[in-house]
């Protein structure tokens, strides 16, 4: 009797509170090792987001403007860090053209969103402040500077760009200023409101020994009755090349433009064969198109 009582099984009632203390046991066991892992897990994803390295912000604005605009030589980090501005002909081309010295940027939160100052002491006028409000799916990207110009830079970098900046060989200045600039991405496509006006100054081309050309502007501004298409106009300031014309560019990238140079009064045989090289010549008009 001694060994049947020894050996008996347990009432089912005590089997069943044995399960649950075990089961509890292990629940007790398995919750701080989750938590332990989440824990973990949040402290990798903080580190990757501090020490983000600078070349993640090169790589975005890579292929933001399909290779146009490059960051080289990347060093610190996303918030706080520096490199090279290279212009370039996109994925590909073997023109190119870095801007002088260093651009410098740090990045912290403001608001819903993140703001991006940049400086470079050749070109830009103090801090270039863009505005950066990501989303799902969306993003948007604004310029808060409220001085007159934003940058101003030598013409002969357009020859990074490769055709026909590369044949013309620029000279003079290029002066960027934006008037209530922002742009908004969604699912990949652009749509633009403000406008953003860049300024040649005082033109040269080593296609003609006359000097200065002129000086002229190109303005693109958002076509609030058709998102995402940006209207182009190109216009003259002052000079002997004259120069206008119009177009747009939409959201995929694509551009159309359609323009005309002439000579002003007195002007013609100087510029003849400038003329003849920058369009298709018709009567004392050269016509260009793109697109």
């Amino acid at each position: 009797m001694a060994w049947f009582r020894s050996h008996a099984p347990a009432p089912a009632g005590d089997s069943v509170l044995a399960a649950q203390q075990a089961g509890g046991r292990a629940v007790r066991h398995r919750t701080p090792r989750r938590w332990s892992l989440l824990g973990g897990l949040v402290g990798v994803i903080g580190a990757l987001i501090a020490f983000a390295p600078a070349s993640w912000l090169a790589r975005a604005l890579a292929t933001a403007t399909d290779q146009h605009l490059l960051i080289v030589d990347t060093r610190g980090s996303v918030w706080n860090g520096s490199g090279v501005l290279v212009l370039t002909g996109g994925a590909g081309s073997r023109d190119a053209a870095a801007l002088p010295g260093r651009l410098h940027w740090r990045m912290g939160l403001k608001g819903r969103g993140l703001q991006l100052a940049a400086r470079q002491d050749c070109c830009i006028n103090g801090d270039l402040l863009l505005g950066i409000q990501p989303g799902l799916g969306r993003m948007a990207v604004s310029v808060d500077n409220q001085a007159d110009w934003l940058a101003r830079l030598p013409a002969d970098l357009l020859a990074g760009l490769g055709t026909p900046w590369n044949t013309l060989q620029l000279g003079g200045s290029l002066r960027l200023s934006a008037r209530e600039l922002r742009l908004e991405s969604v699912q990949g496509r652009w749509r633009q409101f403000g406008e953003l006006q860049l300024e040649l100054l005082n033109m040269s081309s080593r296609l003609s020994t006359l000097a200065p050309l002129g000086s002229y502007r190109l303005s693109l501004t958002g076509d609030s009755a058709n998102p995402g298409v940006s209207t182009l106009q190109l216009s003259t300031l002052e000079g002997a090349l004259q120069l206008s014309g119009v177009g747009t560019l939409n959201a995929g990238g694509k551009s159309r433009f359609t323009g005309e140079a002439g000579a002003a009064p007195g002007r013609e045989e100087a510029l003849n064969n400038l003329l003849n090289i920058i369009g298709r010549r018709q009567g004392a008009r050269s016509v260009l198109t793109i697109g």
